[in-house]
């Protein structure tokens, strides 16, 4: 059978490096994708350039991809930022609707604009790569949980909407990642001095968290997982604790997992 053709957003670092490389390894043609591609050389996959917020970059990068292999056969939406620790007052409305673009808009973008290839071919997999967080209330971060649960909202309806087209939606939802998406966060740009302390205690207990996580990897594990499935289900968690949260989401009462949250956050 001929390999099959992948394109990843956000490949050059961490989730999105650590799947293009083991897809690579599995015999996959990956193709990743950044806004900047002047290292392009050292990757094993092909890294293109591409900018998930622009109209342009998405046609011409998908473009390329048919052009050169005549297919997609499976889309994984990776590229995604966050802020750090932050009342969901002290983001501006600019930096909130920037968060959406990329989160949110971003993977719509490449959705809408990878399926009429994969209509024509009547098979594709799309792969939204959300967060536990777009289950799980989450205190200080909002914007950023606000974006996965539209995220997963869209991926579950247009799952519905395309089986009959030979063509899959699921989500992937890790917990927290050793990625410098967690190191390297965006401060909120109106910040309110009330929120000092905890936000300064939410940042602290992030890093830890992320320190302690799992690796890139093993998310990587599960989209391969998923990828190689023939029954594809609407969305997976990756990791331990994220299926363990999961579960406490799914089987705690109320009450209790609302005192959850509050005692482990400390707030």
């Amino acid at each position: 059978m001929t390999a099959k053709v992948v394109l990843i957003t956000g490949a050059s670092s961490g989730i999105g490096l650590a799947t293009a490389e083991l897809l690579h390894e599995a015999g996959f043609i990956v193709y990743g994708t950044s806004r900047r591609t002047s290292d392009a050389a050292q990757y094993k996959f092909h890294l293109i350039e591409l900018d998930v917020n622009k109209d342009d970059s998405v046609a011409q990068a998908i473009e390329k991809v048919i052009k050169n292999e005549g297919r997609i056969d499976v889309l994984i939406n990776n590229a995604g930022f966050a802020i750090a620790p932050a009342g969901a007052e002290e983001s501006s409305m600019q930096q909130a609707q920037a968060i959406f673009d990329t989160n949110f808009f971003g993977a719509v973008r490449m959705t809408r604009a990878v399926l009429p290839a994969m209509r024509q071919q009547a098979s594709g997999l799309i792969l939204n790569i959300s967060s536990i967080l777009g289950l799980l209330p989450t205190p200080f971060g909002a914007l950023y949980s606000a974006s996965k649960h539209a995220l997963e909202g869209y991926s579950e309806s247009l799952d519905h909407e395309l089986r009959s087209q030979g063509i899959r939606v699921s989500l992937i939802e890790p917990a927290y990642t050793k990625t410098s998406l967690g190191i390297n966060l965006l401060e909120a740009d109106a910040k309110v001095t009330v929120y000092d302390h905890i936000r300064e205690n939410l940042h602290q207990q992030m890093i830890k968290s992320i320190q302690q996580s799992d690796e890139p990897r093993v998310v990587a594990n599960t989209i391969l997982t998923v990828i190689n499935s023939r029954n594809i289900l609407p969305r997976y968690t990756a990791g331990k604790t994220a299926k363990h949260l999961k579960n406490l989401r799914k089987f705690a009462p109320v009450k209790i997992f609302d005192k959850l949250i509050q005692r482990s956050l400390k707030i």
